[in-house]
């Protein structure tokens, strides 16, 4: 009889680590995809970017400093590693695309160009599916993080050795928490 009740709590112990470890294991994988997710429209992002380049060039002659600068940032954002690193150079990325965008500003030209429109509709298209992808990835994050912090889980997570992480947050970069001004 205690030999059976013995059995039957080591059988439930062993369901409940294994149970956790799936979902810990289920929980990372899919905040991995969601990275992949992310990292594909960064991809696509960054292929537009020498076409939108070269319209601005034909136009705006004198802003070779801007289109440089958005070129070296497309480059150091394509080649970063890591979800952190990435995170830093596509927030680098994105404020020399604002840069970009003001160009058309002084050119009206430019700015009625069928080509430009285009490409800074299909842009604008990425950045809002980019912006649906990290929230969610952090929500995933959010998910695996807590699970992995909260007992029971804890204590099973922690026979796995540094298996399972905390999972990084993807932030908004310091320039965007500003409040924006607006004057009439």
């Amino acid at each position: 009889m205690v030999v059976g009740i013995i059995i039957a709590v080591v059988v439930i112990l062993l369901l409940l680590v294994v149970s956790t470890y799936n979902a810990c294991v289920r929980l990372k994988n899919q905040g991995e995809e969601a990275y992949a997710q992310i990292d594909a429209h960064l991809k696509q992002r960054y292929d537009l970017i020498p076409n939108l380049v070269e319209t601005v060039k034909g136009y705006a002659k004198h802003e070779q400093g801007t289109l440089t600068a958005v070129i070296e940032a497309r480059n150091k954002a394509m080649s970063a590693s890591g979800v952190s690193e990435k995170d830093q150079a596509d927030k680098a990325f994105e404020g020399t695309l604002k840069s970009l965008f003001a160009l058309s500003e002084a050119y009206p030209e430019l700015k009625a160009n069928e080509n430009f429109k285009d490409l800074q509709n299909q842009l604008s298209r990425l950045e809002t599916e980019i912006l649906q992808a990290r929230k969610y990835y952090n929500g995933v994050v959010k998910t695996f993080n807590t699970k992995i912090e909260t007992f029971p889980t804890s204590l099973i997570v922690g026979l796995f050795g540094g298996k399972f992480s905390k999972m990084t947050y993807l932030e908004v970069a310091e320039a965007e928490r500003q409040n924006v001004k607006v004057q009439f």
